[in-house]
């Protein structure tokens, strides 16, 4: 996507020009495909971040097809045919896929086959429409469909307003007293179109940074 129009978004808007400064040429960096982006949120439903990084490691390396860079290999997430073609009993008892994780990976699975998860569908629809469809799918709610979309299938234009982090990272960028509703962020990041995907990366990020609430050191944000 063309990006030259981005600086005028940080002159549109002052707090995301302040950002820009301190996070130069930083982009959102997707998943390989929207399926791999929706099973990622599948493997993390109800576990810290850091244990579902672990499984989804431990399922590429041992299931996945390993690539090799001259004398480095590394293991590709197992393709949706793969997982189909893995018996139950492999998937059910793969640890830390507990509850119906292996049920709903299965149904990814399956939709991916069936081209339901191919990225430039998804970036050619609405963004409610996508979302919506997306929904549709077993284990996937608001906060996963809006990753998938986004992270998944690079959506460049679209704000996961129901992403808890987001409603901390713009209360912490604009001053806001508690986490933004969510008719406050749509107001809030209208300024920021054509690139409202963009700019929540540098939101997150700066929350991050203030929070150290994904590499868990001591953090100082200036709001609750």
């Amino acid at each position: 996507m063309d990006g030259s129009g981005f600086p005028a978004v940080g002159e549109r808007d002052p707090v995301v020009g302040e950002i820009q400064r301190k996070y130069p040429g930083l982009r959102p960096v997707g998943f390989w495909s929207p399926y791999e982006a929706a099973a990622w949120t599948i493997i993390g439903h109800r576990i810290r971040i850091t244990q579902a990084a672990a499984v989804k490691a431990r399922m590429a390396e041992r299931l996945g097809e390993p690539v090799s860079f001259g004398d480095r290999v590394v293991h590709a997430f197992p393709s949706p045919q793969r997982l189909l073609d893995l018996g139950l009993a492999e998937l059910d008892t793969f640890p830390g896929l507990a509850g119906r994780k292996p049920e709903w990976l299965r149904a990814l699975a399956r939709a991916a086959l069936d081209g339901q998860l191919d990225a430039a569908r998804l970036r050619a629809m609405p963004a409610a429409e996508a979302l919506a469809d997306l929904k549709k799918l077993p284990g996937i709610g608001d906060f996963s469909a809006g990753l998938t979309l986004l992270r998944g299938a690079g959506a460049p234009d679209a704000v996961p307003v129901s992403e808890p982090r987001l409603a901390r990272a713009v209360a912490l960028a604009y001053g806001l007293p508690g986490p933004a509703a969510p008719e406050q962020i749509v107001a809030i990041s209208e300024n920021w179109r054509p690139y409202r995907t963009w700019v929540t990366l540098l939101l997150r990020t700066q929350l991050e940074y203030e929070t150290g609430e994904i590499n868990g050191r001591q953090g100082h944000a200036r709001t609750g």
